[in-house]
C-alpha cells in the first residue's frame, strides 16, 4: 500500500523519518509554492516517488543514477533517464540503447520506457526528484539531495552485492557514500550527446553488471526492452 508521499515498504521504513525533518518539510513548501506561481513542475506529484514505488528496497540489484527529470513535456515520469509510452526517446537514452546494442548485441528499443527494468530490480533514480518545464536543475540544492544520498546510503550499508552504474561526474560525485568493498561500482561518462562518445560508449556496463550479479550466484538482468 502506498504511503507518505508514494513511498511503501522497506523504503517508508528506510526514509519515512526523512519526510518528517525541517528540510524535506521546506522542500515540499518550496514546490506548493512554485505551483501556486502557476509554474509547470515535472513529474506529476503522484509520480516522485515512483522509482521507490516500483522496485521496492529489498527487491533492488542494480542502481542507475540520473540527475534531475527530463524537463520537457511528457517526459519525466520518475524513473531516471525514462519515459512513458508514447514518448520519443530523447538523446542521452538513443545514446543507453546504442551501448546496450554494443554491449549485448540487442536491437535497438523502439520505446523509451524502462519499466521492465525497473521491475526487475533496477533502481533508476534521479538526484533531484523533481524540475521546472524547460529549467534543467532548477531545483536542484532545494533539500532532494540530502534524502537520494540517504537512500543511496541505506542501500550501501543494508544491502549486498548491488551494482551501481555512476555515469557522469555528477552521478559519480555520490560515490563517496558507496562501500565499494560490498558492492561493484561502475563508472562511465554521462550518456549525453556531449559526452557518450568519449567513453560511454564501450563501457560494457550492461554485461559487467550481469557477470558481477552471476557471480555471486543472482540471477542477470534481462536488459531487453
Amino acid at each position: 500500500m502506498m504511503a507518505k508521499g508514494g513511498l511503501s515498504g522497506g523504503w517508508l521504513a528506510t526514509l519515512g523519518p526523512m519526510l518528517e525533518t525541517d528540510a524535506m518539510q521546506s522542500l515540499a513548501q518550496f514546490l506548493r509554492a512554485e505551483k501556486a506561481k502557476g509554474r509547470t513542475i515535472f513529474p506529476p506529484g503522484e509520480l516522485m516517488f515512483n522509482a521507490f514505488h516500483q522496485t521496492p528496497f529489498e527487491h533492488v540489484r542494480v542502481v542507475i543514477l540520473g540527475q534531475d527529470p527530463y524537463h520537457g513535456p511528457g517526459q519525466a515520469h520518475g524513473l531516471s533517464f525514462s519515459v512513458p509510452e508514447g514518448i520519443a526517446p530523447p538523446p542521452s537514452l538513443q545514446n543507453i540503447f546504442k551501448e546496450l546494442e554494443r554491449d549485448l548485441g540487442l536491437p535497438r528499443p523502439t520505446r523509451g520506457t524502462l519499466l521492465p527494468w525497473a521491475q526487475q530490480g533496477v533502481l533508476l533514480l534521479n538526484a533531484v526528484l523533481s524540475v521546472e518545464q524547460a529549467k534543467p536543475g532548477s531545483h536542484q540544492n532545494k533539500g532532494w539531495e540530502a534524502f537520494t544520498d540517504a537512500a543511496i546510503a541505506r542501500l550501501s550499508a543494508e544491502r549486498e552485492g548491488l551494482v551501481f552504474m555512476l555515469w557522469g561526474a555528477y552521478a559519480q560525485a555520490k560515490g563517496r557514500i558507496i562501500d565499494a568493498r560490498r558492492h561493484c561500482v561502475l563508472r562511465a561518462p554521462h550518456p549525453s550527446p556531449l559526452s557518450a562518445h568519449r567513453g560511454f560508449i564501450g563501457c560494457g556496463h550492461f554485461s559487467s553488471a550481469n557477470r558481477y550479479l552471476s557471480a555471486r550466484g543472482g540471477t542477470p538482468i534481462d536488459w531487453r526492452l
